[in-house]
């Protein structure tokens, strides 16, 4: 495994989770500094995913281009908890890694909140968002599974479900509790879950109906420019 992954993986499991207390325990409008923080610390594995190389601006101009595209594919959407967000960011991943696809995760949950608000659940939807796109590197990554509609349309699905969903229903338990147990948590996952199927099921036909056409364009961009791969 990449130095970079391993740094990735360091990250989102130690790092950004202590991140997240750590801001929570602060008053105010902390959630700027927390999701500065966040930012900064996933750009530590993007860039050395580049290690050895010298990435040229046009290259960081497709990943900059990748988040507007996923903030367009949640705030152009007008359908309540139905938007492709979530297959573009996984689209990230499998088309340049888990490294540049949790950034582009993390970077347009942050920047997409500029329409719909920001506000102490930023820094957890940062989160998961950069989860879809790191879900998405590390399963397709050196051919685990094969880059078709279907395997990514079912990944998709999947970690909507089982990842992404109930981070973003634990924060809303944290955010809401004064005392976390399981007894008083349990009705956030129960409430949250039809919206997860949702979300899950446009990120499935997204995935089938322009997954493919989408990951042959970013192959190319990626061939051309010499970028990372997953």
């Amino acid at each position: 495994m990449k130095k970079s992954t391993i740094a990735m993986l360091a990250v989102v499991l130690i790092l950004i989770p202590a991140t997240l207390f750590l801001g929570s325990r602060l008053a105010g409008r902390s959630y700027y500094l927390t999701s500065t923080l966040v930012i900064l610390e996933i750009l530590a594995p993007f860039f050395m995913a580049f290690e050895g190389r010298k990435p040229q601006a046009r290259e960081l101009v497709v990943v900059a281009v990748l988040c507007a595209l996923a903030v367009a594919a949640r705030a152009a959407i007008p359908l309540p908890h139905f938007k492709p967000i979530f297959a573009v960011i996984l689209i990230a991943g499998v088309a340049f890694g888990p490294e540049t696809g949790f950034l582009v995760g993390a970077v347009s949950a942050f920047a997409s909140n500029f329409f719909y608000g920001q506000g102490a659940y930023t820094p957890w939807q940062m989160l998961a968002y950069g989860m879809a796109g790191l879900t998405g590197g590390l399963c397709f990554a050196r051919g685990r599974l094969p880059r078709k509609p279907l395997p990514m349309a079912l990944v998709g699905f999947g970690c909507v479900v089982i990842v992404v969903g109930p981070l973003l229903d634990t924060c809303s338990a944290f955010l809401s509790l004064s005392e976390i147990s399981s007894k008083a948590a349990w009705p956030f996952y129960a409430s949250g879950f039809p919206v997860n199927c949702t979300q899950a099921v446009c990120t499935f036909l997204t995935l089938m109906l322009i997954g493919k056409p989408f990951l042959e364009k970013l192959d190319r961009v990626r061939r051309k420019f010499g970028m990372t791969e997953a």
